[in-house]
């Protein structure tokens, strides 16, 4: 269920550039589940690092502003 939860966030995150922002700018798993949490999303880093290795991604950021190419 908690993987659902790591693909509807990332869903949102491809959808909506203002949601996938502050996220872009979460520069650790930790900092990004608290961000999710506070969002209504609730997985654990374990969870998110299985739906990024399964989408072929990574979660490290790239550029300046930083972003992630982990959206859906």
């Amino acid at each position: 269920m908690s993987k659902k939860i790591v693909v509807d966030l990332l869903s949102r995150g491809g959808d909506d550039k203002r949601f996938r922002i502050k996220y872009d700018n979460a520069l650790s798993i930790d900092m990004f589940i608290e961000l999710a949490k506070a969002d209504g999303y609730d997985f654990t880093a374990e969870e998110l690092k299985e739906v990024i290795r399964e989408n072929g991604d990574t979660f490290e950021s790239n550029g300046n502003p930083p972003k992630k190419d982990i959206w859906i």
